[in-house]
């Protein structure tokens, strides 16, 4: 599958220069959250609130699990490496490319914390979403790509460059 996959942290530019990147390769756009919201009918932050962290990871999951595309971008929300067998489906479709950001820059881009959907357990802060997720970012990614510091367009060149 001639896919790219981005992953990485609510606030990294997944769908910003996933976006960008689509148009410039001439590919689909797939925003998984968006996927979410739409068969649902519900806002993430919302689904989260009545369903809770773990069912909505399973929720998502199931959407991953069934998303079948050529030529694409996709943009998986951050909590998609919490479950093995959606990013498992993820890998098959192509190549999966970390975006990645220190805490620093996750915390000044997340200003909504409450209302953004970022699937966090009780008591949870964003530094514990981020040591607890930034291992699986890299375990899965076959490219990582820092993106501190680079606007969306900056990022989709490191992305053009990495296709060669």
């Amino acid at each position: 599958m001639d896919n790219i996959i981005l992953i990485g942290m609510p606030g990294a530019g997944k769908s910003t220069a996933g976006i960008l990147l689509a148009k410039a390769l001439g590919f689909g756009f797939v925003d998984i959250d968006l996927m979410i919201q739409q068969q649902e009918g519900e806002l993430l932050q919302q689904l989260l609130d009545r369903l809770g962290v773990e069912a909505f990871l399973d929720l998502e999951s199931r959407v991953i699990e069934r998303i079948a595309c050529d030529r694409c971008v996709i943009s998986p929300g951050g909590s998609a490496v919490c479950r093995a067998n959606g990013m498992a489906h993820l890998q098959s479709l192509g190549v999966m490319v970390y975006l990645s950001l220190s805490l620093q820059t996750v915390q000044a881009r997340i200003d909504n914390l409450t209302t953004r959907g970022i699937a966090m357990l009780p008591g949870q802060t964003l530094r514990d979403v981020y040591a607890s997720r930034t291992p699986l970012y890299a375990q899965y990614a076959d490219h990582t790509i820092p993106v501190d510091g680079l606007t969306p367009a900056q990022t989709v060149a490191e992305l053009l460059r990495l296709r060669g």
